[in-house]
């Protein structure tokens, strides 16, 4: 069973605009793979900290992302080196 998360593109990058979503307790995350353009998201981080206790969030993960759902599997998770906070997230597409 795959975990799902409802995802929203970002339009404003960089550092200052991450640390904004951080604040306002949302994780930037981008979607890679298959010779796709790269997508920039966001997603909420409370149930990302939830999903990523979990064995299948490893492995299998649906993002709905304007209506349309993109399986992915995370392959780098940035995480704060004290509180262990997730700071950003790559998944690439499978």
């Amino acid at each position: 069973m795959a975990i799902s998360f409802d995802a929203t593109i970002r339009t404003d990058l960089g550092r200052g605009a991450s640390r904004r979503l951080r604040r306002q307790f949302l994780t930037p995350a981008i979607i890679i793979g298959e010779g796709k353009d790269a997508i920039s998201i966001t997603l909420d981080e409370k149930k990302l900290i939830a999903a990523s206790l979990k064995d299948e969030f490893y492995t299998n993960v649906e993002l709905n992302v304007d209506g349309q759902t993109i399986k992915v599997k995370p392959v780098d998770i940035q995480r704060h080196p004290v509180s262990e906070r997730i700071l950003h997230i790559d998944f690439q597409r499978i």
